[in-house]
């Protein structure tokens, strides 16, 4: 059976996880449930890593920016490899790897304007003025195609964006092969932004959205406050208090007001957000500001769903993955918001396990790029139809004609 590799870097920034994975054909041509057969998370190197903060912050130059793109591809490339050792894969053995970049930036769509949009009238215009999605990620795929010597799939966003899709969240293709058996299930990814999916069957009952932040803010503010890179099991935030009137700013977010399909980034919950609340609120202690942002996290998280999931009353589970579901503090104050009715528990449950589903999400989208198979979810993104997502790069041990 075909074995696919997959990379994630995704908006917390907390390193990058690697898994390798089995797929298997199902029915209906799409795989089955994929195999987790091993991971491992690997630290961005420090100096790469400070070049990349600075790229969120818009603070680098077009040239920095160029040979950053090089540096993520190596970093990506260095890590693939280190599985692929620890694992005894050499080049062939694998279908394929996958991976999506790291997002540096990305743009929604104006779902009101694209409604009536003609999609053939003025390609320029899709974009110069408008209502179309674009992002940006970094990590050349040609570096790890060259020193992993197997096919490499990167950007499957930028399709789903020409068809006039959110391009974010992507889980909800890996939802509906892995779930597809057991739905209607609700699917949650906590990771810098947070995520619920709409796993069904039937693939144009499915939903995708972002529900605001995951652990973007309660980073920043453990950076900031405490120098550390975050709060381990939510300690500090469980002995704080939660601040009335900062969680009232926070609830009257303009995030909310967006329709679904609706993706987010850090321009709406990032370090200048944060920093603004941070600098108003100063008189907080670390501990009732970090209670307060996480019981922010738990409520957009709640209240997104609440808002969105017309079906609520007919789904029994839902599924949460992500390095969120690492803090203890934050799941319980998730749960105590879920509705009643609705069970809360990890996705390990179901044989894919929470730490690294998004690094299977990718090994599986790239799967289904190589072999021709529409891997994205026009009722969850708000794309006008069907795409295979995905730039593929060949390895140089497949070019011929070199004799």
């Amino acid at each position: 059976m075909p074995l696919a590799l997959g990379l994630n870097s995704g908006s917390s920034f907390d390193g990058i996880d690697v898994v390798l994975v089995e797929l298997t054909p199902g029915p209906d041509g799409h795989p089955a449930r994929p195999k987790f057969l091993t991971g491992n998370s690997y630290d961005w190197p420090k100096p790469v890593a400070e070049i990349v903060l600075r790229a969120f912050e818009n603070q680098i130059s077009l040239f920095e920016f160029t040979r950053l793109n090089y540096l993520a591809g190596a970093v990506y490339a260095e890590c693939a490899r280190n599985l692929m050792r620890d694992a005894n894969l050499k080049p062939g053995d694998l279908e394929v790897i996958g991976y999506d970049g790291q997002t540096l930036y990305q743009e929604p769509p104006i779902h009101s304007r694209l409604k009536n949009f003609d999609y053939d009238a003025d390609i320029v215009a899709r974009w110069l003025d408008g209502p179309f999605p674009c992002g940006l990620q970094i990590g050349e795929p040609s570096i790890v195609a060259e020193v992993c010597q197997t096919p490499t799939v990167t950007h499957f966003r930028p399709m789903d964006h020409t068809l006039g899709g959110t391009g974010a969240p992507l889980m909800q293709y890996l939802d509906f092969v892995a779930f597809r058996d057991i739905g209607p299930i609700l699917t949650l990814n906590i990771g810098g932004i947070a995520n619920c999916q709409l796993a069904h069957a039937d693939r144009s009952k499915m939903m995708a959205f972002d529900t605001g932040p995951g652990n973007v803010m309660l980073d920043h503010v453990m950076r900031k406050r405490q120098d550390k890179p975050y709060d381990k099991e939510g300690a500090l935030a469980r002995t704080g208090k939660v601040d009335a009137k900062l969680m009232v700013r926070l609830k009257d977010h303009d995030f909310f007001k967006r329709p679904v399909p609706r993706s987010a980034w850090r321009l709406d919950f990032g370090s200048s957000y944060a920093d603004a609340f941070m600098a108003d609120y100063a008189h907080l202690s670390d501990a009732d500001l970090m209670a307060t942002v996480t019981e922010f996290a738990a409520y957009a998280i709640t209240r997104s769903i609440t808002d969105n999931v017309g079906t609520l009353a007919e789904i029994k589970t839902i599924m949460a993955s992500g390095g969120g579901t690492r803090n203890g503090f934050l799941m319980e104050r998730l749960a105590a918001h879920m509705p009643k009715g609705l069970r809360l528990t990890m996705s390990d449950e179901f044989g894919v396990p929470a730490a690294f589903k998004e690094a299977i999400k990718f090994a599986t989208l790239a799967h289904a790029t190589v072999n021709l198979l529409a891997n994205n979810i026009p009722a969850a993104s708000g794309a006008k139809g069907f795409g295979i997502l995905g730039k593929l790069v060949q390895p140089p041990r497949l070019a011929r004609g070199v004799s």
